[in-house]
């Protein structure tokens, strides 16, 4: 069976040259895209948090995209956590 269209949760965590790039809205824009449902932050630490709910193939479209993020954005790595659906989320936003 093809568990591409399962329902799926990541939670993300993003390092490198991450904020002050349009990372956060760029995200967003992304996951709207996409058609997820959840969140994206910054950090404390310099990093960029994601909680990304949806169809598993596009979360993966996602995390692929977090990979490189917007232009002047410089990734050095991207942590992820596999999570079970919570099913809470309304649409993807940006949160302090």
């Amino acid at each position: 069976m093809d568990n591409a269209a399962e329902p799926a949760r990541v939670h993300l965590k993003v390092a490198g040259r991450v904020q002050g790039v349009y990372y956060r809205a760029s995200a967003l824009q992304e996951a709207q895209r996409l058609g997820l449902t959840g969140w994206v932050r910054n950090c404390s630490d310099g990093s960029v948090e994601i909680v990304a709910e949806g169809p598993r193939r596009q979360i993966e479209h996602l995390i692929a995209w977090c990979q490189h993020g917007p232009a002047e954005a410089r990734v050095t790595g991207v942590d992820l956590r596999w999570e079970t659906p919570e099913h809470t989320f309304h649409r993807f936003s940006i949160t302090r």
